[in-house]
Parts: C-alpha cells; structure tokens; sequence
C-alpha cells in the first residue's frame, strides 16, 4: 500500500473513531495531494518522495504557526498545531541526527570535489536528493554551509 492510500485509510480511522485532530492532519495532507494533481502543468500521479515533502512543509507549517501562537499568548491553538504536527510526523521516516547528516554530506563533498562556499549549489542539489525526507533543508544547508567554509 502506497503512501496515498495509507492516508486515505487513517482519514477512515479517524472518522470512524472521531478523532478530529487526526481527522485534520490527514486531511490537510490530502488536500496537498489533491492539489499536486491538479496543479496547472501538474502530473496526475503523485509518488510517495512527492508526499513526504508535502507532509514536511505542513508539519514545518504547523510548528511555525505555533511558535507564532505561543508567542500571541494563545496555547490552546498552539497545542492543537502540535497534535497535528505530531499525527503527520508518523507518515515521514524517522529524522537523522545532525551528526548523521555531517557524514553524508562529507561523502557528498568528496565525490563532487567541492571545495569552498562556490560549490554550494552542486552539492545541496545532490545533498537535498540524497537525504529526501531524512533531514529538513535548513539542517542540511547549514550544515553544507560550515563545511564548505572550513
């Protein structure tokens, strides 16, 4: 069962048991999904690397809006952003460390030559496909930044 039909099957569940934050994380995905397909110049098919960035930029949504929520003084809708986040946090692969993403961006370095900040945009290219799903772009461009400037 694809990624796809995975989060079909929890919006069911959720309905079913009246869960109605789970009911919303997965919906929210969907919707992102729904609107990838339709999307002028858009394919109709969607691949489970096409989700999971999806379901990064929602969760990165949801914790940033609750950062901002916090901040407002309004923690019940800052608690809700984080159930939420936490519901779609279960369809990503687990994260690596930040010393785990270190190694593969050396490996990434050492293969390309590269070998000062000119080099940045060939390695997040290769850094960014290689660790898909596993890191978020801020880690991995930090990262790649402190390398490249040793």
């Amino acid at each position: 069962m694809n990624l796809e039909q995975q989060i079909q099957e929890a919006i069911k569940e959720a309905m079913k048991a009246k869960d109605a934050v789970a009911m919303n994380a997965t919906r929210a995905i969907k919707g992102e999904i729904l609107l990838f397909k339709t999307a002028e110049g858009g394919s109709k098919e969607v691949s489970d690397g096409d989700i999971l960035k999806m379901i990064q930029k929602l969760v990165k949504q949801r914790k940033e809006a609750a950062e901002q929520y916090v901040a407002a003084g309004r923690k019940d809708l800052a608690d809700n952003e984080i159930a939420e986040a936490s519901v779609m946090e279960k369809y990503l692969p687990a994260q690596l460390s930040a010393e785990e993403v270190k190694a593969k961006i050396q490996e990434i370095i050492a293969q390309t030559g590269a070998s000062s900040i000119k080099d940045m945009g060939k390695v997040m290219g290769l850094a960014n496909k290689a660790l898909a799903g596993l890191s978020d772009g801020r880690t991995i461009s930090t990262i790649v930044k402190q390398l490249l400037n040793q």
